[in-house]
């Protein structure tokens, strides 16, 4: 199979290289897609072989599978070429996929898919599985060091005081859909939860400053007929970009390597 890859940042990159060495049985990577002819060009230089460079719209006339990495408001630059195209489109900015039924009427008539890879949040397993149940409340809760909290627009707009916190804050809670609309960092997750579960409308988020930590914090709070759980992750950042977690492009090589695996694991 021929990857594309939209998006060369920290996690675009990362594919690439594994794709690069080898490391996905079964694939190769077949083109990608930058925001320059400059940064296209350092992309290639740290690959082995460099890789064929395409425009949003053409990286799915070369490749079977794409996988989106991109700044939302490029967005649907590249998925909607892609699911006329038929492929398959490996989606890390999930939140930009709220409201847009149609683009998923197109994929039903077009033959295309669109995947979530776990990325930055985990447990989406067991909650599709709980969700074949009866789902009765599922919570995403996001904790952030200050710092990282205290320059967000929301904050400054409505004059939170941050300052001199000794417990935990909590900023803003409420259902994905409305936390998205005025809170847009971080909610890829609390989306990817929400679609795994029972949509956006019912899936609360809560956003907390926590004075105590240094590393984004997201817990995950399931109750339903089947069964009760809660799951919290701390994410290790890249060196390329603090605001990005190591494992989330681990997450988009474990997806590709499960494409073609004798054995895959996990619902």
């Amino acid at each position: 199979m021929k990857i594309g890859i939209a998006g060369l940042g920290a996690i675009g990159l990362h594919v690439a290289q594994e794709l690069d060495r080898g490391g996905i049985p079964g694939c190769e990577l077949g083109g990608i897609s930058a925001r320059n002819a400059d940064r296209a060009a350092e992309a290639n230089a740290t690959l082995s072989k460099p890789a064929p460079v395409y425009s949003l719209s053409e990286l799915a006339d070369h490749c079977d599978i794409v996988i989106e990495t991109l700044p939302p408001q490029l967005f649907m630059d590249l998925a909607v070429p892609t699911i006329e195209a038929g492929k398959e489109l490996i989606v890390l900015s999930a939140s930009q996929l709220m409201g847009q039924q149609a683009l998923l009427d197109r994929a039903a008539e077009t033959g295309a898919k669109i995947l979530i890879p776990s990325g930055a949040i985990l447990g989406l397993d067991a909650i599709k599985g709980a969700a074949v149940g009866n789902l009765k409340s599922v919570v995403i809760e996001t904790r952030k060091p200050v710092p990282g909290l205290a320059k967000a627009p929301y904050v400054i707009d409505n004059n939170i005081d941050l300052s001199n916190l000794t417990e935990p804050k909590l900023v803003l809670g409420g259902a994905v859909t409305d936390v998205a609309k005025v809170f847009p960092a971080n909610v890829n997750v609390a989306v990817a939860v929400s679609l795994a579960g029972f949509g956006t409308d019912k899936t609360r988020m809560e956003v907390w400053a926590d004075p105590s930590l240094e590393k984004n914090q997201h817990t995950v709070r399931v109750v339903s007929d089947s069964s009760d759980f809660t799951m919290t992750i701390q994410n290790r950042p890249t060196e390329e970009n603090p605001a990005t977690g190591k494992i989330t492009a681990l997450s988009v090589i474990a997806m590709l390597r499960q494409k073609t695996s004798v054995l895959q694991v996990g619902t």
